[in-house]
């Protein structure tokens, strides 16, 4: 996986990044079931499912959640990190056979108590194969601010004298 420094100063509000697809499949219901404990028949009866309003099997949503956030990690950023995740909703139901995928916008930047560091906000749109959000939340994103590197760097230099 490719190693890129983005600083606090890098991102630029209303920016966009869009993720590849994928392909929500049985095993990925039957893996997450048996990691998560989460055998609710929702998920895992299909035959319970029939009588839903959704009449058919659901993704677990902290499987829709797993799978679109995942898809995000498109490479290492050595001076961030994540810090958590806020107001995240399930909008709609997904299904064995759709495809997601993961629309990040740049929502927000804002300084933190620490002056060396800032907070962005990236909102996360997962939508299925029909464009349709069927997830949303903010990650928030610890970032190190470019100034304080050079001021780190300047410290070291004059230590190494």
């Amino acid at each position: 996986m490719e190693t890129k420094a983005c600083y606090f100063e890098d991102y630029t509000l209303g920016d966009v990044r869009v993720t590849g697809g994928r392909t929500i499949t049985e095993a990925d219901f039957v893996i997450h079931a048996g990691q998560t404990g989460d055998f609710f028949p929702h998920h895992m009866d299909a035959e319970f499912a029939k009588t839903t309003e959704f009449g058919k099997r659901i993704a677990h949503g902290t499987l829709t959640f797993s799978v679109g956030v995942g898809l995000t990690a498109s490479f290492v950023n050595p001076v961030a990190f994540s810090y958590g995740y806020d107001h995240l909703r399930f909008v709609k139901p997904v299904f064995i056979g759709d495809t997601i995928h993961t629309e990040v916008t740049i929502h927000d930047k804002r300084d933190t108590k620490h002056p060396d560091k800032g907070m962005v906000v990236e909102r996360l749109a997962i939508k299925n194969q029909n464009d349709e959000v069927v997830m949303v939340a903010d990650h928030l994103l610890m970032c190190q601010k470019r100034e304080a590197e050079a001021v780190t760097e300047a410290a070291s230099v004059l230590d190494g004298e």
